[in-house]
């Protein structure tokens, strides 16, 4: 069964990190869609089970859209400059 979680609006100023989705009771399967509108690129952390914490930088009006096994936790990360845009997760049991 899949759970698609409300789209989550961010405007995250320089050097700023935030979490936007954690199951820390052994993960979940999830799609992670990420939506940078502009002034800035954006840092995508994924953090896995059992697995290296991965970085995926999205440039300025781009999106970039994970599958991720065992999700822990997903969290935005903003460079030297600001960054808006939307963050939307689907979970499940594939």
């Amino acid at each position: 069964m899949a759970i698609l979680l409300p789209q989550q609006f961010y405007a995250l100023r320089p050097n700023i990190g935030k979490s936007y989705y954690e199951n820390l009771n052994g993960g979940a399967n999830a799609t992670i869609t990420v939506n940078n509108n502009l002034p800035a690129p954006i840092n995508l952390v994924v953090t896995r089970v059992n697995a290296p914490v991965i970085t995926y930088e999205i440039p300025i009006n781009n999106s970039l859209t994970l599958e991720v096994a065992l999700l822990l936790v997903a969290a935005l990360q903003t460079t030297d400059g600001p960054a808006i845009g939307t963050i939307q997760i689907a979970t499940s049991d594939f």
